[in-house]
C-alpha cells in the first residue's frame, strides 16, 4: 500500500504533526505532501484535496481519510503499534488522546503553535491554568502507571504523537509540567521531532493569522526561524 500523508506548514500546524509523527516514529512510509497556509484562501485551496477544506489528510487509494484522529483509527486497523497492547494502557492512551482531539481550547488559542520562537507568554488565564494542569495530570499519571518512558508505556504510541504539538508549545511558551518534563524532554529528541523541527526552522514564509495570534500571546524572546 502507498500512502500519501497532507500536511501544512511545520512552524504552525499542530494537528498536521500528529499523524505525521507517528506514521514516521512507527516506521509506516508515506509519500509527503505539504501544502502551505500561506495562500490567499486556504479553505478553496484545500477543498481541491480535503473534503473538510483542512489539513491533515490521508490518501490510500481511493479512500480519503481526513482529520488526525480518522487518521490514527484508519492506521490502527491496517498496522500494529498505533495503541499499546496492554489493555490498561490502550484505554489510558485512547482516552488521553480522545481528549486532547477535543479538548484543552485555551491551550490551544492562548499558546499557538510556533516552533521556531520563544516566548514569554501573557499572564495565564484561568482557562490556561486548568488546561496546563491537565496536560501534567495526564504527563504525571502515564509515566508513573505504564513505567514510561513515553506516555502509555515502553512504545512510542498514538498517545504520544497526539502530545507532541504540546512538547513543542511547552517549549516555546516554557509551561511547567511538573515530573512530565520528562516525557517532553525525551519527546523533543525523537528522531522525527527533530526532522518536524528542522523543516520548521528552515521555512522562509509566514503566514499573517498565524504571526498576530503569536504576538497576542506574549513577547518573543528568541526567533530561530530561517530570516
Amino acid at each position: 500500500m502507498t500512502y500519501t500523508l497532507i500536511t501544512a506548514n511545520r512552524n504552525y500546524s499542530s494537528w498536521s504533526l500528529r499523524p505525521w509523527v507517528l506514521m514516521k516514529a512507527l516506521g509506516i512510509a508515506f509519500t509527503d505532501q505539504l501544502e502551505q497556509f500561506a495562500k490567499p484562501d486556504n479553505y478553496r485551496a484545500f477543498r481541491e484535496f480535503s473534503p473538510t477544506g483542512q489539513v491533515p489528510v490521508l490518501i490510500d487509494g481511493d479512500h480519503i481519510v481526513a482529520d488526525s484522529l480518522a487518521i490514527a483509527l484508519y492506521l490502527a486497523e491496517r498496522h500494529e503499534g498505533i495503541w499499546p497492547t496492554d489493555s490498561d494502557a490502550r484505554i489510558f492512551a485512547q482516552g488521553a488522546v480522545c481528549e486532547m482531539h477535543g479538548g484543552f481550547g485555551h491551550l490551544r488559542n492562548d499558546c499557538t503553535m510556533n516552533v521556531g520562537v520563544r516566548v514569554k507568554p501573557k499572564p495565564m488565564s484561568e482557562g490556561l491554568q486548568r488546561n496546563v494542569a491537565r496536560v501534567r495530570e495526564i504527563f504525571e499519571s502515564g509515566l508513573s502507571r505504564f513505567g514510561g518512558p513515553w506516555l502509555a508505556g515502553a512504545e512510542f504510541s498514538a498517545a504520544d504523537a497526539f502530545y507532541a504539538p504540546v512538547a513543542f508549545r511547552i517549549r516555546t511558551y516554557g509551561l511547567d509540567v511538573g515530573a512530565g518534563q520528562a516525557w517532553v524532554d525525551r519527546a523533543l529528541v525523537h528522531p522525527a521531532m527533530l526532522q518536524w523541527e528542522a523543516e520548521a526552522l528552515a521555512e522562509d514564509w509566514r503566514e499573517v493569522s498565524h504571526e498576530e495570534e503569536l504576538a497576542a500571546a506574549g513577547v518573543i524572546t528568541a526567533d530561530y526561524r530561517s530570516a
